[in-house]
């Protein structure tokens, strides 16, 4: 919230540059988008203005010999160095931010490891190639709906879900989003008995089949033709436990290395993008996202998609924690997983590497897990049907609340009407060949509906396409380029409208009780704005100009 002042500041000054034809101007566009990606709309606007004028530039002939310098200028100051200055502000970034933080966990193991502290400490020193006998953890490659790991638990599978379906009660495999010891799991060599590596090291190659040894339970990580639990189309999969009733073990999985650089590439700890191919019945291995009921402790669904198509993430997966298994017996082999992992190497990202993974993550990862008490749809940000309750007094009604001015709000909304309309029927009458105003006129009257209606609409219409929660604050650069059209309709109004001196009259005064109307309602307001002076549960109460306002009323 507190990035769309520092937004809106970037983005008129962008325009102004613009407009100016400042010799700094350029850089302010790598500024905007740098501050939040809502500011890439702007800048594609006036790129594509930009386009617009250099079209018509080429059209000038008595610029024929500097035209090539001027292109190539603009290419150079609009595209390439504002580029080059957006990596080059993220490779200030990581270089400065290199220890482990808080939310490192939506990003990938590789990146991860790639930080001091934090996973990194427990990573460094592993293993890289994944062996015959390897114990593992396997995290998900996709971090929808969270960050997760191979899971299985001592836990079985209903016999009859609530709408009626069974299951094969077998143990329940899941994808757990906290480390736990029940994470492990053993890379097993179908054709031996052994589960620990051998002397030297038996490397996993692409296309080679495994088996995939649940550590704490000993249960072989299994699929069939039984229905997830919360994906029917697609199969179950489960540690398998023979009940002797005709549902043989179904446990050989293909190692499908995505990334690899050849055939015959080796399994890398954090490095290799896997997919689990089942090799019975061609399922990949794949995080559903739904989440289990109770029986299932509300933990990831993981299932067997045997339609998997083309590269998904939620089918991809990559070992983070590794280490080469020594021990046969079980309970010594419990013991060996409790241990913590050694630590002495560092593993690294190249910078375009991490560059480009968080850039993605900026653009995929959603905030918001669940629907805000204040989330609002883009609809009721135009009639502003909304607000955002920031903070209320421990003592009293004293509240700081997000909530715009009702008659700028109003008023923007009938410039813009009204824009539409008057650009409609110039538009149409020029057709015909009537010309009502000068064309210069008409072209700054085309102009200011690019800057100010494309900067609207560019700034607003996006949030109908997105998944992520939203807040009015969203909508304070849109709204900021409606304000601007305001003035823009009005001068028009007053010098190509209103004809004689009575109406420019009569016009002037409506405008000043406007502006009184503005400030009014400003005043009026004030005391949410800024959280003083604290009013009465009657005073509040009387400040709710619309039924959907939600003000905070302290009881007695």
């Amino acid at each position: 919230m507190l990035l769309e002042s520092v937004l809106i500041f970037f983005l008129l000054l962008a325009v102004l540059s613009y407009l100016h034809f400042h010799k700094l101007g350029f850089l302010l566009f790598v500024l905007f988008y740098r501050v939040k990606y809502m500011g890439m709309f702007t800048y594609f606007l006036l790129l594509g203005l930009t386009a617009v004028h250099t079209w018509q530039l080429i059209g000038d002939r008595t610029l024929s010999h500097v035209i090539v310098v001027q292109v190539l200028v603009r290419f150079l100051a609009l595209v390439v160095l504002p580029v080059i200055m957006y990596i080059g502000f993220f490779y200030v970034h990581l270089t400065l931010l290199y220890r482990s933080g808080p939310h490192d966990q939506m990003m990938s193991s590789a990146f991860q490891a790639s930080l001091e502290g934090g996973l990194a400490r427990i990573t460094q020193g592993q293993p890289l190639d994944v062996a015959l006998g390897s114990q593992v953890t396997l995290r998900t490659v996709s971090s929808k709906p969270v960050p997760c790991w191979l899971h299985s638990h001592k836990v079985n599978y209903p016999i009859r879900y609530e709408n009626g379906r069974g299951s094969s009660h077998q143990q329940q495999v899941t994808c757990y989003p906290f480390k736990d010891v029940n994470n492990w799991w053993i890379i097993k060599d179908p054709g031996r008995h052994t589960l620990v590596v051998s002397s030297p090291p038996r490397p996993v190659r692409h296309g080679d089949i495994i088996q995939l040894l649940h550590g704490m339970t000993s249960r072989y990580l299994n699929t069939h033709d039984v229905a997830a639990p919360m994906s029917p189309h697609s199969q179950e999969v489960s540690g398998y436990i023979d009940f002797n009733v005709s549902m043989p073990a179904q446990n050989l999985w293909r190692v499908d290395i995505v990334n690899r650089e050849s055939d015959r590439e080796i399994w890398k700890t954090i490095l290799s993008e896997v997919r689990l191919v089942h090799v019975n019945t061609s399922a990949v291995l794949k995080l559903s996202g739904a989440s289990l009921p109770e029986w299932g402790f509300k933990q990831l669904e993981v299932v067997g998609d045997k339609i998997y198509k083309g590269y998904q993430q939620s089918g991809m997966w990559n070992v983070e924690e590794h280490r080469y298994g020594r021990s046969q017996e079980q309970k010594e082999r419990e013991l060996e997983l409790k241990s913590p992992t050694h630590s002495d190497i560092k593993r690294n990202l190249t910078f375009m590497a991490k560059f480009l993974e968080l850039q993605w993550k900026m653009l995929t990862v959603k905030n918001e897990e669940s629907e805000h008490k204040y989330s609002s749809s883009p609809l009721e940000w135009i009639t502003m049907d909304t607000n955002i309750a920031y903070w209320l007094h421990p003592s009293s009604n004293a509240q700081i609340q997000l909530i715009g001015n009702i008659v700028n709000w109003t008023i923007a909304n009938l410039a813009l009407v009204v824009y539409c309309l008057m650009f409609l029927t110039y538009l149409l009458r020029r057709r015909r060949k009537v010309e009502d105003i000068p064309q210069d006129s008409w072209e700054q009257l085309v102009l200011a509906g690019v800057i100010c209606v494309g900067g609207w609409a560019v700034n607003y219409l996006p949030f109908f396409l997105m998944e992520k929660t939203l807040f009015l604050y969203h909508y304070l650069p849109a709204l900021t380029f409606k304000i601007l059209q305001i003035p823009i309709v009005v001068e028009h109004l007053y010098i190509h409208v209103l004809k004689s001196p009575a109406q420019r009259k009569a016009f002037g005064v409506v405008i000043l009780a406007v502006l009184c109307s503005v400030y009014v309602s400003y005043h009026n307001l004030s005391p949410l704005t800024y959280g003083q002076p604290a009013l009465s549960s009657d005073e509040l109460a009387a400040l709710r100009w619309r039924e959907s306002w939600d003000i905070l009323l302290r009881k007695r």
